[in-house]
């Protein structure tokens, strides 16, 4: 059993406790429930946009503990500026994170926000709404093709973007109607390995109606400038910020000089 295996069993088990104890109906009536959603697909699309997807990630399986120090607010607050979305990790027992913590960055910024976890089951959609999420992630690599239309249909009824993930080819036939952004992983997330020239690989495959998103291993702007020139919009980066004492600084630093090399171009 490799390492998503594993996460995917242990995220089964948790969703059938989470039925248990909160059913549908009690998500249904969270404030922010109700609250109109903000739209990642347009940010990404604005003319200035940086394409940023900034995480706020406290660890992961791979690399362990990354900065278990950092408070959320000053993070989320500094990536605000300059984000096009900011990404929530949700899952506690792997990544560290919490519902509170989305719910917290819910409180604080304005910008969409992706909630980072591993969907697999329609209840977590009206969790996700019901904390204050815009986008939801859906990973190929865990998911049927029949799955991922099921979900993505249910997302779209509860006004949700769906950012869907692969890492190869053959994933690609996981594309559908109701995806409105394909992100391609430089992780693969059963060994863990990465590789920027997945995204680059991939790009040319992934459908013109559907903003593509490069995901990890992205550390400088250098690689944004070629991922933009290959036809990217959007790039998720969390641990190239997070591993910093202070991620709001680097986050800053990072844009800055994005821009500048933007403006070069």
């Amino acid at each position: 059993m490799n390492i998503l295996d594993k996460i995917i069993a242990d995220k089964k088990t948790e969703v059938a406790l989470k039925k248990k104890m909160l059913p549908v109906e009690a998500w249904q009536s969270f404030p922010h429930y109700r609250e109109k959603r903000f739209s990642l697909r347009e940010s990404l699309l604005k003319k200035n946009s940086t394409g940023i997807i900034a995480e706020f990630k406290r660890k992961s399986p791979s690399k362990g503990i990354i900065n278990d120090k950092a408070g959320l607010k000053n993070v989320v607050s500094a990536y605000e500026p300059g984000a096009a979305g900011i990404s929530v990790l949700t899952d506690e027992k792997y990544f560290g994170g919490t519902n509170d913590d989305l719910l917290e960055a819910r409180n604080i910024v304005s910008v969409p926000i992706l909630r980072k976890d591993f969907i697999i089951d329609e209840y977590q959609l009206y969790e996700a709404r019901s904390i204050g999420a815009d986008v939801i992630l859906l990973i190929a690599a865990c998911l049927s093709k029949e799955e991922v239309r099921q979900l993505a249909a249910a997302a779209k009824k509860l006004e949700l973007e769906v950012l869907l993930e692969i890492h190869d080819a053959q994933e690609l036939d996981h594309i559908c109607d109701n995806v409105d952004m394909v992100g391609v992983n430089n992780r693969n997330l059963k060994t863990f390995e990465v590789d920027i020239n997945t995204s680059l690989k991939l790009i040319q495959k992934i459908p013109a109606d559907k903003i593509a998103v490069a995901e990890s291993g992205i550390s400088n702007t250098d690689t944004i400038i070629i991922l933009k020139e290959a036809g990217f919009k959007g790039f998720l980066i969390g641990e190239n910020f997070m591993k910093q004492p202070d991620p709001s600084i680097a986050f800053a630093e990072f844009v800055q000089q994005l821009k500048a090399k933007q403006h070069a171009y």
